[in-house]
């Protein structure tokens, strides 16, 4: 039996090669090293980039016990607190950017940034960025950055300028001009004494591989932690516990809105129907035109208004022709009890999911109630239709679109002749239909300039949520 020849992986991690005694046959000593080097030139370059930020911190702690006044003391740190809030992320935001892709040469994982995607324009920007945590975490790393760029100096300047030393030691003792060399525990004068150290340099090169390999991995820990956002795996991990989440909720609004709806059908407006019954038959054995026979009239009108109101808001909780006949039918009929003249068109060609087409009928109905209110409208255009679940539908005329997935998309559009102007941010109707879309995991868009006219369009996808909960 033969068998192939598989070659070994080294350390997929900077800190498993340095657990492993090939840590110096890997190319993770150089990457280390090239990462000190670099935090070398990129903390130099941020002492001179942030030295207006820091500057009054610096005039504050040298004088602090110098006898300066409490109030001066107070001005230097409210003014550096200033140019912090200020201007730090001005400084940070790059350097977050920078180190990011510096990291992967300690850390090749995937280095995503935590920031989001600011809308349009210099505010939108400043505003999203200024209110975000990841900005200020990269403050903290800029700050941070300061004492490990003198510890990486530190330590990388003493071990190369003692590698360099003891090296060159016995080169340097042969020139006669050259005094003798002080290593601290003794000095050298002959070339014969220094050549033992210089044995000795190639240690203190090791030394130095290994030590920026500790210092990069410590370093790289910290700048993970405060400038890498959650990987994609624990996003998606929670975007789908928020929409099962979500589908949850939907089905509990679904199975609640049901039983209330069912138990003001079968029982209190039953109840007020039989007590009308009662009071017309307690009219029969009372005199035509008697106090008390006009008084029981009275009495029996305000139940049948009773039940009339009754029976409109079981019909807005959920409407009997929707779920007899389906959206089509249940949008006709809104139009018909509508104020304003309301032409529909519907390309529906079968029946739709219940929530699908329960919060379609609710976005028109609350659509056409504020047409009537605000809109000052003369007439009404109500469209739905429903893209087949082909995601070629999108493209081929067909009104609506389709989801990648192959998911069908209901398109519902509500459009009037009025006035115009209407606004989300000002309407608690339209911020709440915005929401109850959102819910089902669809879209909404208004176009309202003034003058009119005002288009609502919404986008419910048709697909499968799980199933009620049991009573």
């Amino acid at each position: 039996m033969i068998t192939p020849n598989v070659r070994r992986r080294g350390p997929s991690t900077l800190l498993q090669s340095l657990a492993s005694p090939r840590y110096l046959l890997s190319a993770w000593p150089w990457r280390s090293l090239a990462y000190s080097l670099t935090t070398l030139a990129v903390g130099g370059a941020l002492l001179l980039v942030a030295a207006p930020v820091y500057a009054p911190w610096a005039v504050f702690v040298a004088r602090l016990g110098n006898g300066h006044g409490a109030g001066e003391q107070a001005s230097w740190f409210l003014f550096g607190l200033l140019m912090v809030l200020c201007f730090a992320p001005l400084v940070a935001i790059p350097l977050g950017a920078l180190e990011r892709r510096r990291l992967y040469l300690v850390m090749p994982e995937e280095n995503r940034s935590g920031h989001r995607s600011p809308p349009a324009g210099l505010w939108g920007w400043a505003r999203t960025r200024y209110s975000e945590a990841a900005t200020w975490r990269e403050v903290a790393y800029a700050a941070v950055m300061f004492p490990i760029f003198g510890l990486v100096l530190l330590v990388t300047t003493t071990l190369t300028v003692a590698t360099a030393v003891l090296a060159a030691g016995p080169f340097l003792l042969l020139d006669e001009n050259e005094g003798p060399i002080a290593l601290g525990w003794t000095t050298l004068t002959t070339p014969s004494e220094a050549l033992p150290y210089a044995l000795a340099a190639p240690l203190t090169a090791l030394l130095l591989l290994y030590v920026c390999g500790l210092t990069s991995y410590g370093h790289g820990v910290i700048a993970r932690a405060l400038l890498v956002g959650p990987p994609k795996e624990v996003l998606r991990a929670e975007l789908d516990q928020v929409t099962e989440s979500r589908a949850r909720l939907v089905n509990a609004f679904e199975y609640e809105r049901r039983r209330i709806e069912r138990d003001l059908h079968d029982g209190a407006q039953q109840r007020l129907v039989a007590l009308s019954m009662d009071l017309g038959m307690a009219r029969v054995d009372l005199d035509e035109g008697t106090p008390a026979d006009l008084r029981v009239a009275a009495a029996q009108t305000k139940v049948d208004d009773l039940i009339t109101e009754l029976r409109e808001l079981v019909r807005g909780i959920h409407p009997r022709v929707l779920t007899d006949r389906g959206l089509r039918d249940a949008l006709q009929e809104l139009a018909d009890h509508c104020p304003v003249p309301v032409t529909v068109e519907t390309a529906i060609p079968h029946r739709l999911p219940p929530h699908v087409e329960g919060t379609a009928y609710f976005v028109v109905a609350e659509a056409l109630t504020n047409v009537y209110k605000h809109a000052r409208a003369h007439a009404v255009t109500v469209r739905a239709h429903l893209a087949p679940g082909d995601p070629r539908a999108a493209t081929n005329g067909t009104p609506g679109g389709a989801r990648e997935d192959g998911t069908a998309v209901l398109t519902v559009e509500v459009t009037d002749d009025g006035v115009g102007g209407a606004d989300a941010d000002r309407g608690s109707g339209l911020t709440g239909l915005g929401d109850r879309v959102a819910v089902m995991g669809g879209t909404m868009g208004l176009t309202s300039p003034e003058g009119g006219p005002t288009r609502i369009r919404v986008e419910l996808p048709c697909g499968p949520i799980p199933a009620n909960p049991t009573p």
